[in-house]
């Protein structure tokens, strides 16, 4: 029995011994040591699909351009003036009249894309998902086939094994066997990969005279039916992106409007300065951020929560101060309000340069709202739309909760449909008229916060809005809430659908024009108008 153990171990020995002095066969390096470039990326791949860590090592070391070849075509990974085999991985000496191997461009992007096909073998589930999708990115070489089915045999995660079915069959697109581009091609029936389409293409190419370049007839049908069945999965992920971003402008429009809805219909102020309230809601985010970075390092993914009442605070602020010094004094009388709040405006945005600069400020989305959602197989929805989505139907419903159940909701409708009446009862009108521009400030300054996680802030980011805001407010009809909620949300999907056929600029035009025709037929908008003007 001991004579039999002995022989066990002396034969795991000899066994563990040839392993290492053959990590990687000498026949797949020597094409690297050799001139011809295609046999070189042929041989990257083939080391790869080894998926040994002594693969790994070599390539990185190509990339690193620590490889060397000697005159005789021996290859070692040299670092720090230490040489190894690489085909054995002991340590040699570094001979005279080695050479490092010339790494062009093409040779640099087959190594970095077999180090991604190897990092499909890695333990961790986010390293090998995140090199999946890396390779979805590059154009795949028949040659990391093997690789690649050697890692869906080994996968068990089900979304990384469907990235890998798809990975596997656009490699073998431009494979010479008929009956793998075939099968290939009806594996690829329900990827929906835009990007699949030239390839497909292809196979339903004529030459010059009118023949087919593929011969083969099945093939040809089996590509048509799954260019068709991309075409129809686009078409739809395009009509559903076209209404969550139809959704998203129309959210940021009703945020941006949903103050104006108040100033403008239950007031009747024209106020010219609405857009540079959004402008102080996003700059009061910018401030938050910044002493968030200073003070709160640890917290700075919270920022939002306290800009978010400190951008209402300070619009509500600015509102208050503005009513009390100007605007009621113009009561009545909407050309001088018009000019007056015009004037206002160019005076905030000046008083913004002068203290925070010209240039446009950047402010960073929190962690939570980066990235986004991945739906119906490859449309992304931004984190940040949703939860502006969100935030803006919470809005709408805190707006209405205080129009229809608070006591301040109550004045405001009274004062708006009978303002001598409603003084004659003991409502403190020009209070009210205070607190409710206001209310409309400060809800602006929410909507600039909004406008922050979307893009940089500027002096002149509400200008971008102000033209909108009016639009929505006249089309959902002065005065009413549900009216400016359906207006947003309406020229949001009107113009993401109008975008694709016409042009960002042709669009608004369009949309104009047919707001002009829809107020010329109904000046009321599409709710009955309601306010000081029924008197």
């Amino acid at each position: 029995m001991r004579r039999m153990l002995t022989y066990f171990f002396a034969a795991l020995t000899l066994c563990w011994a040839t392993l290492a002095q053959a990590a990687i066969a000498p026949t797949l390096l020597q094409p690297l040591a050799g001139d011809d470039p295609d046999a070189r990326v042929e041989a990257v791949a083939r080391i790869a699909a080894t998926g040994s860590p002594d693969a790994r090592k070599l390539l990185q070391a190509l990339l690193d351009e620590e490889l060397m070849a000697t005159p005789a075509g021996q290859l070692l990974i040299v670092h720090d003036g230490q040489a190894v085999d690489a085909a054995s991985g002991q340590a040699v000496a570094l001979p005279d009249g080695a050479g490092g191997v010339v790494v062009n461009n093409r040779l640099r992007g087959a190594a970095e894309a077999a180090l991604s096909g190897l990092a499909l073998l890695a333990p961790a589930r986010e390293q090998r998902l995140a090199a999946a999708q890396a390779l979805q990115a590059r154009d795949l070489d028949p040659a990391q086939a093997p690789l690649l089915r050697q890692a869906l045999a080994r996968e068990t995660d089900a979304d990384i094994q469907g990235i890998l079915r798809q990975l596997v069959a656009t490699a073998d697109l431009q494979s010479g066997d008929p009956a793998r581009r075939k099968a290939a091609v009806t594996a690829l029936a329900d990827s929906g990969t835009p990007a699949l389409r030239p390839q497909l293409q292809a196979i339903l190419a004529r030459n010059p005279d009118g023949t087919y370049i593929e011969t083969d007839a099945a093939l040809r049908t089996a590509a048509a039916t799954t260019l068709a069945a991309i075409e129809r999965r686009a078409t739809r992920n395009d009509i559903v992106a076209n209404l969550f971003y139809g959704v998203s402008l129309g959210s940021v429009l009703l945020l941006a409007a949903l103050g104006l809805a108040i100033t403008f219909g239950l007031m009747g102020i024209i106020n010219m300065a609405h857009g540079e309230l959004l402008m102080i809601g996003a700059y009061t985010t910018y401030v938050v951020q910044s002493l968030f970075r200073q003070y709160l390092p640890g917290a700075l993914d919270w920022y939002l929560a306290a800009a978010l009442p400190a951008g209402f605070v300070v619009a509500f602020a600015v509102g208050v101060l503005l009513e009390r010094s100007v605007i009621r004094w113009l009561y009545g009388r909407p050309l001088e309000t018009l000019l007056a709040t015009w004037g206002i405006s160019l005076v905030l945005m000046q008083a913004v340069r002068t203290v925070f600069g010209a240039q446009n400020v950047e402010v960073a989305n929190p962690a939570w709202m980066s990235g986004g959602v991945t739906v119906l197989g490859s449309l992304v929805l931004p984190w940040n739309r949703i939860a502006i989505i969100v935030f803006a139907v919470l809005v709408v419903g805190a707006v209405w909760l205080v129009l229809n159940r608070t006591r301040l909701g109550l004045f405001v409708r009274a004062v708006m449909q009978n303002r001598r009446m409603a003084d004659c009862v003991g409502v403190p009108t020009g209070r009210i008229d205070m607190l409710t521009f206001g209310l409309g400030s400060g809800i602006a300054g929410l909507g600039g916060v909004a406008l922050s996680q979307l893009g940089n802030v500027g002096p002149d980011l509400g200008q971008s809005y102000i033209v909108d805001s009016f639009m929505v407010v006249v089309l959902g009809g002065v005065g009413q809430l549900a009216g400016t909620v359906i207006g947003a949300l309406g020229l949001g999907e009107i113009n993401k659908f109008l975008e694709p056929l016409a042009g960002a600029v042709m669009a608004k035009i369009c949309i104009l024009v047919v707001i002009i025709i829809f107020i010329q037929r109904r000046p009321q908008g599409l709710f009955a108008l309601k306010g000081r003007s029924v008197e």
